[in-house]
């Protein structure tokens, strides 16, 4: 058996592990996706809250057995089946309603739906307020389709700071950190909501940001778990919406803009993406998605309006090779755009008031 420990080892070892109904843990269907970092090994039993007390005992079992294993320094097993209602929540909600220690603040870049290039404008709004001479961290939220590790080319796994604690990856001066940096590209995250929920905590509260002032949370698309723990928990100095003109993406932009009403969350504005494409032959713009929709829906919601970037090739072409067009071309047009934007952001926080833990009412 090799010193270092691997899914398939851990896997082979839960197999010995036996569910109150006789079956082996791997064949019951109810692992998470497993995750290593310098030797610890991090995964979750996800099983009906009525069967959390039987398996209580499974899940000491199989925290002892992964732990025996050679070339493992440690073992984290998370039952969910009472995470919602239970202590576990309550411990995870107070560990993210407390902030972050030495962040002075922490804003959420949002989107209604995915494909609107929501992760490319935070990683270039996060350099750009780096840029700007600011101190900024970079928190990937997406876990289910985290982008931040291709978007920076970063490939490697964070190093553990004593037992719990994980050291930021820094990039072209950024701090950053990732569920995609735990966990190979190609693997899905089949994590339940309490999961998601667990990991984002850990990725706010056990990782060593040092003195920011911004962390800049890469938030998922939609309206979800992950978005109204974030929104109501992590105690947000405020939220900037990404959509693309049409009205479709409008359509759901407006949910998340609701969403961060109803939490009291303030809205630094509103950032059209692919708002135009100009032709690099003859330059004719061409409005592909129709153009001017976010800004019109600024001014009904009475929102600041943050700008409009374009659709282009560079800024698709240096996303992909993972230097992103502020750092790798910052006397552009494009670079520009989003220094500006970010510049209009910090001027927003200047009078944002810092969240904590709205009550959330369903109506």
């Amino acid at each position: 058996m090799p010193d270092t420990p691997t899914k398939e080892t851990v896997l082979a070892a839960l197999k010995s592990v036996r569910t109150p109904g006789g079956v082996d843990l791997v064949s019951a269907g109810i692992l998470s996706e497993i995750a290593i970092v310098k030797g610890k090994v991090y995964f979750a039993l996800s099983v009906p809250p009525r069967d959390a007390r039987a398996y209580e005992a499974v899940r000491r079992e199989a925290e002892e057995t992964v732990r025996a294993l050679p070339g493992v320094a440690g073992a984290t097993l998370v039952l969910t089946a009472d995470a919602k209602e239970g202590e576990a929540a309550k411990q995870a909600d107070a560990a993210i309603g407390r902030g972050i220690s030495g962040v002075r603040h922490i804003i959420a870049v949002a989107s209604g739906k995915g494909g609107v290039g929501k992760s490319t404008t935070a990683v270039n709004i996060a350099l750009g307020l780096l840029a700007n001479g600011l101190k900024v961290g970079l928190l990937d939220a997406d876990v289910y389709g985290p982008s931040v590790p291709r978007l920076l080319a970063i490939s490697e796994k964070p190093d553990l700071i004593g037992d719990n604690i994980l050291a930021p990856i820094e990039k072209f001066g950024l701090k950053t950190m990732s569920i995609g940096f735990l966990v190979e590209e190609e693997t899905p995250m089949i994590w339940r909501g309490p999961m998601v929920i667990s990991a984002l905590t850990q990725m706010l509260n056990d990782v060593a940001w040092g003195e920011l002032d911004v962390l800049v949370v890469d938030m998922p698309p939609g309206t979800g778990d992950a978005q109204l723990t974030m929104a109501q928990k992590a105690s947000l100095a405020g939220a900037v919406v990404v959509s693309t003109p049409q009205d479709l993406a409008l359509i759901d932009a407006r949910k998340g803009l609701e969403m961060f009403k109803r939490v009291n969350v303030p809205v630094l504005g509103i950032v059209e993406n692919m708002s135009y494409f100009i032709c690099p032959k003859c330059g004719e713009q061409s409005d592909i998605f129709g153009h001017g929709g976010a800004k019109n829906e600024a001014r009904k919601l009475g929102v600041p309006f943050l700008g409009a970037l374009p659709l282009h090739m560079a800024v698709r072409e240096t996303s992909d090779a993972g230097r992103p067009i502020v750092v790798s071309d910052p006397g552009s047009m494009h670079a520009k755009l989003y220094r500006e934007i970010a510049a209009s952001i910090w001027s927003g926080l200047s009078g944002a008031a810092t969240v904590k833990g709205p009550k959330i009412v369903i109506e």
